[in-house]
């Protein structure tokens, strides 16, 4: 990237005509799936492509500047979104390159940052999901999807500027008082958030991921529901002792109508299972 790409309108017209990589795991899977007369099947192949926020990206992508007439509405569900494409389109047209663990290369434990994002998305998608439906949402997997891509911009900026977001993290590292939306500011010249909030109104992303921005929208259930499921992710990342989590245990238990002891023996089976 040049210097003058490094500001956000630079980062989202360069980002309009990338190419969007995929996890290596995914690549692997979506092949093994190919050459199987049995496995391979829409529900199979939905399955690999929601456990990579990155190739889930990829696809609403495609079926946004590829809507038919006929279409009226988003596509969120994948596996929905797949039966319309029809899998041989979808392995034709959208093919699992580049990887992003062989964009970066060794690039200093970047690919570690990489798949790590990548399994924060996984969790904060499967807690909204399951909330959505203990909270009886008619379309949970609006919600799902939403918490997977909340980390999109994120994982965009790992595989396409590196360096930038290890001289994010240097900074944090420096003081960890300092808000994540300040060093991305600082380093990037904005915060991710923004990046996101762009990406989803020029890609046609989830509405739900354009109105986690709005402060109006803060009590909406849906939105509280991605928003509690991305902390959670978050802030457990690296196990549950981090100080944020009580507070995180707490809004959980007004977002389910749960005792706080609940919600802890709650998350934590689920995210052993």
């Amino acid at each position: 990237m040049s210097l003058e790409t490094k500001s956000l309108a630079g980062w989202l017209a360069f980002l309009q005509g990338a190419d969007i990589p995929v996890l290596g795991r995914t690549a692997a899977e979506l092949e093994r799936l190919r050459v199987s007369d049995t496995l391979l099947t829409a529900r199979n192949v939905a399955n690999v492509v929601t456990d990579d926020p990155l190739m889930t990206i990829k696809l609403l992508r495609f079926l946004q500047t590829h809507k038919h007439r006929a279409q009226q509405h988003e596509l969120i569900d994948v596996k929905q979104a797949l039966l319309m494409l029809g899998l041989e389109a979808f392995l034709r047209d959208l093919p699992a390159a580049p990887v992003a663990e062989e964009l970066v290369g060794s690039y200093d434990g970047v690919p570690f940052r990489v798949l790590h994002t990548a399994g924060r998305a996984r969790r904060a998608a499967a807690y909204a999901f399951d909330w959505a439906l203990r909270l009886h949402d008619l379309h949970p997997e609006e919600v799902q999807t939403s918490a997977l891509l909340a980390h999109a911009s994120e994982m965009l900026m790992w595989c396409f500027d590196p360096q930038g977001m290890l001289d994010v993290r240097q900074l944090q590292r420096g003081d960890p008082t300092l808000r994540s939306s300040e060093a991305q500011r600082r380093v990037l010249g904005f915060p991710l958030v923004a990046l996101q909030h762009e990406l989803a109104l020029q890609w046609h992303l989830p509405q739900l991921l354009v109105t986690l921005m709005d402060p109006a929208q803060a009590r909406n259930t849906r939105v509280r529901n991605v928003m509690l499921a991305v902390n959670l992710a978050r802030h457990s990342a690296d196990g549950w002792h981090d100080a944020a989590l009580p507070d995180d245990f707490l809004q959980i238990g007004e977002l389910l109508h749960m005792d706080v002891h609940r919600v802890v023996a709650l998350v934590t089976a689920e995210n052993t299972a």
